[in-house]
């Protein structure tokens, strides 16, 4: 009687612990949505106390509206990040349509590590490097080719840049998708109904995938709505994207500015949230309110995806050794297709200031893609708790969804101005807590598909054999989901090094990492010095892919995903559990 009690009393002090450890984990999660909502909408309606601002007024608003070119700003701002949502959704599902499970499948899951781990401002840098009228491709074809991609008034080189960088974000995130779907059997019941290839994916998997595809549409247009970064280094500038203007605002040496830029930042916000509504609506309009196209199989577009997936390989892959070539190119005269002279000078240079700049990056990354891959895995067994006992209790997938959903820009303005009320010195702090902020939905994400795949089953007749709860978690559900959790580990450290803006509002710029050097130079004169940033950016997440791969192959398969076996055998007399035959299958989870 005493031992039951015992292990009552040690069950609720368990079940105590964690629920205090789960609910720190939402504090420190989510606490900076309040501030950065609240300080935003009170610094656009005036009140600023730190520049002495106390009373509410539309002063901000009247200042935004009478801006010249605004008008201009907003409609490109829209036309850019609409455009390159829709054009990344169409040829994602382009290349799912015609490469799906065929010989090239295997060769684009291969190569869709280093392409996703190309970070945007290294890419941007690179393709930059392509396009400009003095680029590679000048270089190649002389004057046949006249086009300006670089810095265009109508935004068309940006609207490039954020497809080819989106669309391998959009294959990631559809082949677990798919995997649930059961494809093969779909297009094998369409074609004996006389659907050919194309029409079955067309009329069957298209209405069945945009639903599942939704909230990473959301991402992808909230990021090109409020991109800074890519935009400075290849976006139009006169007038710039709204985002970019807002930037410009906020780093004005007049403080008198910034009732204006946090006017931008909300209207930025609402500008958002329309878009995203109005891919809502069109999902709504294709899948259930315009049905006739979906009956009427006889028609199809025909769809080049091999091609676009060539293109899309082609142009990020490209862009690696030109950088190379770059940052040890002394003279590379135009239209030469090679440097005359080559150098160390530039490296060498660079060398001393490098080491500080690529341990800030390191170090701040390893931190907070730790810190947020254990609050993903404690946020996921809440939920898989919750979800049998008290449902109500499961953390809402749209709270976790909102630092990929809302402006950074927005955002970030907002917990900017509440860190001047507490204090602003302790900017590895601030910073830190910014990236676990951003970083922990995609881990999140990254472990949903393994998570929910799992069979539950093996931690109940583990449990039922008196196996403690956390044991049962180390040495059974642990060991089948570590493959996953190295990559998600991976993903979230490549999100940390790409982040420009959380380090450069909350390090009010005394922390320098990669990618703000790399923006910081991408508009100076000197393409050597801008190559060596952007080269070692790409190169730093893509050694932490590789390591995340290596490891997770030594501790598991990540081949079998949908499918899941069990095999378990007890013995009474021992009360022990055998799980040399228990293989659990998982998401796939290609960084």
């Amino acid at each position: 009687m005493n031992a039951l009690l015992r292990s009552i009393k040690k069950q609720s002090a368990t079940s105590i612990t964690f629920k205090i450890i789960v609910l720190l984990t939402v504090t420190i999660s989510f606490l900076p949505l309040l501030p950065g909502l609240i300080g935003l909408i009170f610094a656009a309606f005036g009140y600023i106390p730190a520049i002495d601002k106390y009373t509410l007024s539309l002063d901000g608003f009247n200042e935004l509206l009478a801006w010249p070119g605004l008008h201009q700003s907003i409609v490109l701002t829209l036309f850019v990040s609409i455009s390159s949502t829709l054009l990344a959704a169409f040829f994602c599902f382009a290349i799912l349509q015609s490469c799906w499970h065929s010989r090239w499948w295997k060769q684009i899951e291969t190569l869709l590590a280093p392409i996703m781990a190309l970070p945007h401002v290294a890419f941007a840098v690179g393709f930059a490097f392509l396009f400009t009228p003095s680029g590679f491709i000048a270089r190649l074809f002389g004057e046949q080719i006249n086009w300006q991609l670089i810095h265009d008034q109508y935004g068309f080189g940006l609207i490039a840049a954020l497809t080819l960088k989106e669309i391998p974000f959009l294959l990631f995130m559809s082949i677990p998708l798919l995997k649930q779907l059961n494809i093969s059997t779909t297009l094998i019941t369409a074609q004996s109904l006389g659907y050919n290839n194309a029409q079955a994916w067309q009329k069957i998997i298209l209405p069945q995938w945009l639903p599942k595809i939704r909230f990473s549409l959301f991402a992808v247009m909230a990021y090109s709505i409020s991109v800074v970064d890519v935009a400075l280094i290849i976006g139009p500038t006169q007038p710039p994207t709204l985002s970019v203007l807002v930037w410009q605002w906020l780093n004005d040496a007049d403080l008198a500015t910034l009732p204006k830029a946090s006017a931008g930042a909300l209207v930025l916000l609402l500008m958002c949230l329309a878009s995203l509504l109005s891919i809502r609506s069109a999902e709504w309009f294709i899948t259930l309110k315009c049905r006739t196209w979906l009956s009427n199989g006889r028609f199809s577009l025909p769809i080049g995806g091999k091609t676009i997936i060539t293109i899309t390989y082609l142009i990020p892959l490209v862009t690696l050794p030109i950088l190379l070539l770059w940052s040890f190119a002394q003279r590379w005269r135009f239209p030469d297709i090679t440097p005359s002279r080559w150098s160390l000078r530039f490296w060498q240079q660079e060398w001393d200031y490098l080491l500080d700049v690529i341990a800030n990056s390191i170090m701040i990354a390893l931190v907070s893609a730790t810190i947020a891959l254990v609050f993903a895995i404690i946020v996921h067994e809440h939920n898989i708790k919750a979800e049998t006992s008290k449902p109500f209790l499961k953390v809402p997938r749209l709270l976790i969804a909102i630092p990929m959903l809302a402006p950074q820009l927005s955002l970030l303005f907002g917990i900017q101005v509440v860190t001047l009320y507490i204090t602003n010195q302790h900017y590895y702090l601030w910073v830190t807590w910014a990236h676990i902020f951003f970083v922990f939905p995609y881990i999140f994400l990254a472990l949903d598909g393994p998570w929910r795949s799992y069979e539950q089953r093996l931690d109940k007749v583990a449990l039922s054999l008196g196996m403690p709860p956390f044991k049962v978690w180390w040495k059974i559900k642990r060991p089948l989901l570590l493959p996953a959790i190295w990559i998600a580990w991976a993903v979230g450290i490549s999100v940390s090094l790409t982040q420009y803006l959380p380090t450069l509002m909350l390090g009010a710029g005394r922390i320098s990492t990669l990618t703000t050097e790399a923006v910081a130079l991408s508009s100076g004169q000197d393409r050597r010095i801008s190559a060596i940033y952007a080269l070692l950016q790409s190169l730093a997440p893509f050694i932490f892919y590789i390591i995340a791969i290596i490891a997770s192959r030594k501790t598991g398969s990540l081949e079998q995903q949908t499918s899941t076996s069990t095999s378990t055998s007890t013995s009474t007399s021992t009360s022990r559990i055998s799980t040399s035959n228990v293989s659990v299958s998982q998401q796939s989870n290609h960084p």
